[in-house]
């Protein structure tokens, strides 16, 4: 083999690598990690009870194999209501909601402690993105005629 030929194939390998990584999708890359359902029009009235701002949520689901850490990570909407999660986990197929209202946290439901609502009813978008700001998920609707939107 000539040196030349010798030389390039470390590179050559490497590209190949940055190209698969390049080209598997945000969820992929975050290990599986996507937003799965927002429920954006909490049931009746639009309140401000606790109960009422708790019928609105983003449920998060880890398609991979493995558990993912989300700490410090950020779910928000286009006028920067943010929520960072704590220090928590979510399991391999495991999915966490994260409610509007007041609550206790629990490994499955986390709460934001709003006294407002954040998702509009008519059109928004859910972003979810990586403590270091690296966008890893977001979800988008247009519509009245549902109160949800898998995504």
């Amino acid at each position: 083999m000539h040196k030349r030929i010798r030389a390039a194939l470390p590179a050559l390998a490497g590209a190949v690598a940055l190209t698969g990584t390049l080209l598997s999708s945000p969820a992929e890359a975050a290990g599986g990690v996507i937003i799965y359902r927002v429920y954006f029009d909490s049931p009746g009235k639009d309140t401000r009870s606790n109960t009422s701002l708790n019928g609105e949520w983003v449920q998060i689901k880890n398609t991979g194999s493995s558990a993912i850490s989300l700490k410090g990570w950020v779910l928000k909407d286009p006028d920067n209501h943010k929520y960072t999660f704590p220090n928590v986990k979510i399991g391999a197929k495991k999915y966490i909601k994260v409610r509007t209202g007041s609550g206790t946290d629990t490994s499955a439901t986390k709460f934001q402690n709003r006294k407002a609502y954040v998702w509009n009813n008519t059109s928004d978008t859910a972003t979810l993105s990586k403590a270091s700001g690296t966008k890893v998920d977001s979800c988008s609707w247009t519509t009245r005629d549902a109160s949800d939107k898998y995504c």
